[in-house]
């Protein structure tokens, strides 16, 4: 496994220096890989305007549309909880309502914009609105990160701009735009880390001190890997799904570190890894966030009337062994007990199940998209009967190639060594794969919403190999930033074509039809 997370990139390009004083050696090249660019503000030019472009095509008319000024579809739950939030503040303690079923933090966002703007469409979307938009500064930074050029990171930002499913997400008073972004945000702290302890490995490689110890030196404490873990802890405070998050996040830095010690040539990196790099790592990738999940319940803790604040003592329920634990603790704990029995209980009727439900297989290419608003009766469209509608749907310019990039990125990862696809795939199939251990769950596209930044990374990673490095010649290169290029603007006219669906803008029935390209989407 960690070989498939050593080998630099196939362009050879000039090192991080780490004394300019000397060239680097072999050694210290392999650690370090290909250099950043050095154009860092035109880097941070373009990651500004790209954001500020999304942060526009995000927010316009973000107000609509409403149910007769109510939520639309799952708004419903999370909006009113929000609000009850706001006025309570922080807690929910609507017990006869019965359907807190995920931790709070994300609600407390959405009561963040409430209490700015009202309880209006512009108030529980705000919030949902600005993390779509950092989402597009994130993917940015990342994928320059990842393929080592501006240009290529220009292009995802585009890409995950002109996505369906972020860019309804990011308009919706819900939970998953925001596991989307604490995610995408713990992958970059992931890989600015290893960038990091590289960078570390290199300077002991380069004074010498790499092998005093068969284990590899100590690499001090790592700020980026302690951000992560306050990432995952974010997320966890959303929804649980965090904890696959955790597991492969927390191995990925594992076998990061594993190739660094020994691409440093580190006699026992393995070991090394284990008695210098995985107690440190247990606590910041599952420690931190354990505690991060914890403190978002801290309105709870403080409340008297928050739900089953008191459960354990109301229902007298005898803590056994556990009593050394606080009783606030095993109130959350059987709190979250009743949650987790209400999602296993969640499961398809028969006979009845949800007209826009999708299982897992059907969502990398988008399949089956949901239905969130439809109105038979607007005016608008320059015709006598409109209608207006908004549909989760993934830009199928990009979610059609979702499994070619997988199969791509496979070859990539196992045959190739490419560790930048390894580590993307990883963010990707964390979101993805554990949906499979419970098939008869109810389950709908929006659990997607995490997958996406990813998908565009892999996508761009592919573009990166399709452009071609400046060294293969100006016909090479010209003739892969013309792919690229038809490619992106591909990508855009196929956003533009889905807007009046992603935005409930009038249509007439004709146009709506012409924009249900399979039958899957109806």
């Amino acid at each position: 496994m960690t070989a498939l997370l050593t080998r630099a990139d196939d362009e050879s390009v000039r090192p991080d220096p780490v004394d300019a004083r000397r060239p680097p050696t072999d050694r210290e090249a392999t650690l370090l890989g290909r250099a950043m660019p050095a154009d860092r503000l035109r880097g941070w030019i373009v990651t500004i305007v790209l954001t500020v472009i999304g942060g526009v095509v995000r927010m316009q008319n973000l107000g609509f549309p409403t149910d007769h000024l109510s939520p639309v579809f799952d708004e419903k739950h999370y909006v009113p909880q929000a609000a009850q939030m706001l006025r309570n503040g922080g807690y929910e303690d609507n017990a006869g309502y019965e359907l807190i079923v995920h931790p709070p933090l994300a609600k407390d966002f959405i009561a963040l914009g409430e209490w700015l703007f009202g309880y209006n469409g512009w108030g529980w979307r705000f919030m949902s609105a600005v993390a779509g938009t950092l989402i597009v500064l994130l993917t940015v930074r990342v994928a320059r990160r990842l393929t080592r050029s501006t240009l290529l990171g220009g292009i995802a930002g585009v890409l995950v701009i002109c996505d369906g499913v972020l860019h309804l997400q990011s308009r919706m008073g819900m939970l998953d735009i925001f596991i989307a972004f604490f995610v995408l945000a713990a992958f970059a702290c992931v890989l600015c880390d290893r960038d990091q302890v590289r960078q570390r490995m290199a300077v002991a490689v380069r004074e010498g001190w790499v092998n005093e110890s068969p284990w590899g030196p100590k690499l001090g404490f790592r700020w980026w890997r302690f951000a992560a873990g306050l990432m995952i802890g974010l997320t966890f405070g959303v929804k649980w799904s965090a904890l696959y998050y955790i597991a492969a996040f927390g191995l990925l830095t594992v076998f990061f570190d594993v190739a660094a010690r020994r691409a440093a040539g580190v006699q026992r990196p393995w070991v090394g890894t284990i008695r210098r790099d995985v107690a440190p790592a247990l606590w910041a990738i599952l420690v931190v966030p354990v505690l991060m999940y914890l403190a978002a319940y801290w309105a709870w803790f403080a409340s008297e009337t928050a739900t089953d604040r008191h459960y354990t003592e109301i229902k007298n329920i005898d803590p056994g062994m556990f009593g050394w634990i606080p009783p606030a603790l095993r109130s959350l704990g059987s709190y979250t007990a009743n949650v987790l029995h209400f999602h296993e209980t969640l499961v398809t009727p028969k006979d009845n199940p949800h007209p826009w439900e999708s299982k897992p297989w059907t969502w990398p290419m988008g399949l089956r998209p949901m239905l969130y608003y439809y109105d038979g009766n607007v005016t608008g469209c320059g015709e006598s009967r409109c209608l207006g509608a908004t549909m989760l749907i993934g830009t199928p310019a990009m979610w059609w190639l979702a499994v070619p990039m997988l199969g791509w990125g496979l070859w990539r990862w196992f045959f190739r060594a490419d560790w930048r696809y390894a580590a993307v795939l990883t963010g990707y199939f964390a979101g993805y794969l554990p949906w499979f251990t419970n098939i008869d769950r109810q389950m709908y596209f929006f659990y997607a919403t995490p997958m996406a930044p990813f998908l565009v990374l892999g996508l761009v990673l592919a573009l990166g190999q399709i452009l071609g490095s400046a060294q293969r010649g100006f016909e090479r290169r010209g003739t892969g930033l013309l792919v690229v290029s038809l490619y992106v603007g591909l990508v855009v006219a196929n956003f533009a074509w889905l807007w009046p669906i992603l935005n409930g803008v009038p249509i007439t029935n004709d146009h709506w039809q012409a924009e249900m390209w399979l039958p899957s989407w109806r």
